[in-house]
């Protein structure tokens, strides 16, 4: 059997060791010839194609590597591919190139993105595919955890344990943005785990003048540094306490105002204190996968090569429970998973001292 691998969407931790155990289980397991495919789906598209053959040999350093040897794109969608505004539908051209390459199938690695472009193959092209979850953002409902999100949480975690002992050099309230458009899973552990006075998340709304007061209780008790952590997707609550609608977040993308900042700037007139934020942006998708996402990547590469083994398409593969099985990928991308607001890190977070500004 001869099968092609490809990773899609952002980077994350532990893509490597994904494509490592797919290969080596594939291999000896298996005996199956196995195709690595540049940038995404993209490869199936180049003239040449971009792919390479990944053998025993080609595995060597990858376990620690970070990033991807395969190359990846967010932009790769073949269904509107193209400069945006002038996109075309080459997804029969992808079809077109599996037939052509001899390949059984696809592995696609990627996020709710890439598995939904896989699925849509499938379903509308004929090409049999296997999805593995990847998002630092651990936001795919079907599965419980997603590899790269442990290490984007110990350096986030890290960044907090820094930014403690400068805030209390300079009795600074010091404010990190880290990644989480729409769920805040990663500033929550993060959060718990650094200590952060308040965690401000997408799903909940905050009042800026909650945050304020605990930052001012804290100096009136003796403890005039304070250090807030902020998820990306953060945003204050409107006079109507509703979260200010996204449009005006992305005005203010613009402007080079990011969750960090927009925090800052409704703090500010709240609280006489010197801020300043640290935006962690790709630091928190760079370098080698801590240990535990090294496991959890192999596990799902392996998985992966057994599900093309037995020929069950349209599977994902998922962690539930600590075991690993799959689940359909229609299923698996039919719900994102955000922080649940009554969940216990919520809970517990407030009872350690934490506020979430709602």
């Amino acid at each position: 059997m001869r099968v092609g691998i490809l990773t899609g969407g952002g980077d994350a931790p532990g893509l490597n060791a994904v494509i490592r155990a797919f290969v080596k289980t594939g291999i000896s397991q298996h005996g199956m010839t196995i195709v690595g495919v540049r940038n995404a789906f993209d490869g199936l598209l180049w003239t040449p194609r971009g792919v390479e053959p990944l053998d025993m040999p080609s595995c060597q350093g990858l376990l620690p590597r970070g990033g991807t040897v395969l190359g990846t794109t967010n932009r790769g969608d073949p269904f509107a591919w193209g400069p945006e505004g002038a996109t075309v539908d080459r997804s029969a051209d992808v079809a077109a190139a599996v037939r052509e390459l001899d390949l059984a199938g696809l592995v696609c690695v990627g996020g709710d993105g890439t598995q939904k472009i896989a699925l849509r193959l499938m379903r509308e092209r004929g090409v049999p595919v296997i999805g593995v979850p990847k998002t630092i953002d651990n936001d795919i409902d079907a599965t419980d955890l997603t590899f790269g999100f442990q290490s984007a949480v110990d350096i986030a975690t890290e960044a907090l344990d820094r930014l403690h002992t400068t805030a209390e050099s300079h009795d600074r309230v010091m404010v990190l943005e880290v990644m989480g458009r729409d769920a805040g899973h990663i500033a929550l552990v993060a959060g718990i785990a650094g200590g952060a006075d308040a965690i401000l998340i997408p799903e909940i709304p905050y009042d800026p003048r909650i945050v304020a007061d605990k930052v001012l209780r804290r100096r009136e008790v003796g403890r005039p540094a304070s250090v807030l952590i902020v998820a990306e997707g953060a945003l204050p609550m409107g006079a109507d306490g509703l979260a200010v609608p996204g449009h005006l977040r992305k005005a203010a993308l613009k402007q080079g105002r990011g969750a960090g900042q927009i925090a800052v700037d409704v703090l500010q007139p709240l609280v006489d204190a010197e801020m300043r934020v640290t935006v962690l942006g790709h630091i928190q998708r760079g370098g080698s996968p801590v240990p535990f996402d090294r496991v959890l990547a192999t596990r799902f590469g392996s998985a992966a090569a057994g599900l093309v083994a037995a020929g069950a398409w349209g599977e994902m593969v998922r962690l539930k429970g600590n075991v690993v099985g799959s689940v359909p990928i229609a299923e698996a991308i039919a719900v994102n998973r955000g922080v649940d607001v009554d969940g216990e890190l919520v809970r517990v977070a407030r009872a350690v001292g934490s506020t979430f500004g709602g």
